[in-house]
């Protein structure tokens, strides 16, 4: 009888230990490794938040979010003629700044509804390719990829939006020698009280008061970073996608950012031109914006996630 009892108890602790693994994987469901974008998207900028990512068409200034768990998503902000979404970030008001292109403006949206925020123009100077944002505690940075400069939106302790007069134009001055006709600064980053950007057509990394607009040139010893695109900073540790090159470089920068070292690449199968990336507790995130392919209506894109790579202590 005892045997008996003992064995009911055995099964009855095994069941409930079973179903309790079995609530935790409801719970924390494992994230796909590749979430299906629309065909021909033409993606390029992407951002997180919580499980949710979201990603910007070049053509149109679409912006689609998808589940990160799940890799379903749907269209949230619908094409507009006349707008592109290249490098985008989100705040944590729940806000999309998306980096306009060569239409000289960015564009602000409602992480929730998609609803239009506001509009700035931010140069009406040609050529302009306003191509990657960032967000500090008081602003949003823009590059200019055609031009020596970084746009900034200030953005108040309150959450309110003002109007044009938000903008303001940061001439850059020191080590960076911006070429014509080539795409030069592109993706940014903020490292504290600076700014970290990459020159796509040299593969250097500077980084920039933003305050006086000087910035030096980031030492990587023999290493350069070519075809660098969107950034992402963790810590020390910088994440450079060079797109064309199917790479994530990864970076561990010394405290002043005077120095870095390449600690590693990271290649994948699924990489096919991957633009800009984004990190969040379930791994790193990267667009393939496949340039250089014949875009169709059937042209099919896709954002893949892959682990961040392990470091020595």
């Amino acid at each position: 009888m005892k045997t008996t009892i003992y064995r009911m108890v055995l099964v009855l602790l095994s069941s409930l230990l079973l179903s309790a693994c079995n609530g935790d994987d409801a719970a924390a469901p494992k994230p796909v490794d590749l979430i299906p974008l629309p065909n021909g998207f033409q993606p390029e900028g992407i951002a997180n938040s919580g499980n949710f990512l979201y990603v910007g068409s070049i053509p149109t200034g679409a912006v689609y979010r998808a589940d990160i768990t799940t890799g379903a998503g749907s269209v949230l902000v619908p094409p507009q003629a006349g707008r592109a979404a290249i490098g985008i970030k989100l705040d944590a008001r729940g806000r999309i700044f998306v980096a306009g292109g060569a239409t000289g403006k960015a564009f602000l949206y409602d992480a929730a509804s998609g609803q239009e925020l506001a509009t700035y123009t931010l140069t009406q100077a040609q050529p302009t390719f306003v191509n990657d944002v960032i967000l500090t505690s008081d602003a949003a940075w823009f590059t200019d990829s055609r031009n020596p400069v970084l746009y900034r939106v200030a953005l108040p302790a309150d959450g309110t939006l003002g109007g044009q007069e938000a903008v303001s134009t940061l001439t850059l001055s020191g080590d960076l020698q911006v070429a014509a006709g080539v795409n030069n600064l592109n993706g940014i980053a903020a490292a504290g009280a600076r700014l970290i950007v990459v020159q796509s057509n040299t593969g250097f990394l500077f980084t920039v008061d933003p305050v006086s607009g000087v910035n030096k040139k980031i030492d990587l010893g023999v290493e350069t970073v070519p075809n660098g695109d969107g950034l992402l900073l963790e810590g020390q540790t910088l994440f450079v996608v060079q797109n064309r090159l199917n790479l994530v470089a990864v970076i561990d920068l010394a405290p002043d950012l005077a120095t870095g070292t390449v600690r590693t690449r990271i290649s994948n199968p699924a990489f096919d031109v991957p633009s800009t990336i984004a990190g969040s507790a379930t791994g790193l995130y990267a667009v393939n914006a496949r340039f250089g392919v014949q875009v169709t209506p059937d042209t099919p894109y896709s954002v893949v996630r892959f682990d961040r790579p392990f470091k020595q202590p």
